[in-house]
């Protein structure tokens, strides 16, 4: 972790992301008068946890589920875009 103030980030922002891409940091901390008051990070490139299925099991599909489509279809019938 990386600290510095807001002047240092404001005036070298693109070094500090080009920093957290390297991956040579994976968060600085920006500080003003002293006290830390925001956290740069790099975007997670590849996806944290398990996504697909993440409700298997806990929800229940009615085998009726599509039963009011045209009703639902017509409700927007003659809408224009």
């Amino acid at each position: 972790m990386q600290a510095i103030n807001m002047f240092q980030a404001k005036s070298s922002l693109s070094k500090l992301v080009a920093t957290l891409e390297s991956g040579k940091e994976e968060e600085i901390i920006i500080s003003r008068h002293g006290k830390a008051v925001a956290r740069l990070t790099a975007f997670s490139r590849q996806p944290t946890g398990k996504r697909i299925g993440i409700a298997k099991g806990k929800i229940t599909i009615p085998d009726d589920i599509d039963a009011d489509n045209q009703v639902i279809a017509g409700m927007f019938a003659g809408k224009e875009k």
